[in-house]
């Protein structure tokens, strides 16, 4: 093969994407960047950078500011079109009030559009039109989870964290198991579930929740995902992944 035909042949297996986010990720997370290249849609770049934001309970946003303005600098670099600061807990613990501070920060360290976990599952809750929640995490406690969920207008019946005590543990739980625990865990009141962590299979039992439940199920990966494409539309073409669920459904209404 000469040298035109090869450079021909590695151009159309390189497409350039068309839009590209960028994932600020806790630096235990072994989860998110295989699970969002394995769902993203065509012509969807994705971006990822670590930081030590996640698994230190007693630090606050204000005290994490240094470790995130970092990460959101060096992806800054790559110039993608959004940047998501992508930890459930980290990003719910301390309220809206918190939420904010992260958003704000991200912008103003990079003056690209930011967003947060936590902002884009409240997002998803309420496109779908969901209010009372069955929660289900690897957590040793849903109380930060919870309280986030409340002030936001939601109601959380029942609430079932599993104490797993490392990352690794949190990877162990199977699809199978996040659905056996959906089942066992339903209850009449509940009109959807949440399953909170970015750190888990989860978003691999989302489709199977739903047709086993008939009730709308949003993870924290998955939400993130929709909100990404949500504000990419036009550059993507619409294209959206099939497999996630009613949330992702929601993008060709």
């Amino acid at each position: 093969m000469d040298a035109v035909a090869e450079k021909d042949r590695l151009a159309a297996e390189l497409p350039e994407p068309r839009a590209r986010i960028g994932l600020i990720i806790p630096s235990v997370n072994r989860m998110t960047e295989p699970q969002f290249n394995h769902y993203a849609p065509d012509g969807l770049g994705v971006l990822v950078a670590r930081g030590r934001v996640a698994g230190q309970p007693n630090k606050t946003v204000a005290e994490l500011t240094d470790e995130i303005a970092h990460a959101a600098g060096t992806l800054a670099d790559a110039a993608p079109d959004l940047i998501v600061f992508h930890c459930t807990h980290t990003s719910m613990k301390e309220g809206a009030d918190g939420e904010a501070r992260i958003i704000d920060l991200i912008r103003r360290t990079t003056g690209i559009e930011a967003l947060s976990t936590s902002r884009l599952v409240n997002d998803a809750l309420r496109a779908l039109g969901l209010k009372k929640l069955v929660v289900l995490s690897p957590y040793m406690s849903n109380d930060s989870i919870i309280a986030y969920l409340a002030a936001a207008g939601f109601t959380v019946v029942k609430d079932v964290a599993l104490k797993c005590k490392t990352p690794g543990d949190f990877e162990k739980v199977t699809p199978q198991r996040w659905l056996e625990l959906a089942l066992e865990n339903d209850t009449p009141e509940a009109d959807g579930v949440f399953l909170s962590c970015t750190n888990t299979t989860q978003i691999e039992a989302v489709a199977a929740i739903e047709k086993a439940l008939g009730k709308p199920v949003v993870n924290s990966n998955q939400a993130v995902l929709w909100g990404c494409l949500k504000r990419l539309k036009d550059k993507l073409g619409g294209a959206v992944p099939h497999n996630l669920g009613r949330l992702m459904d929601e993008l060709e209404g």
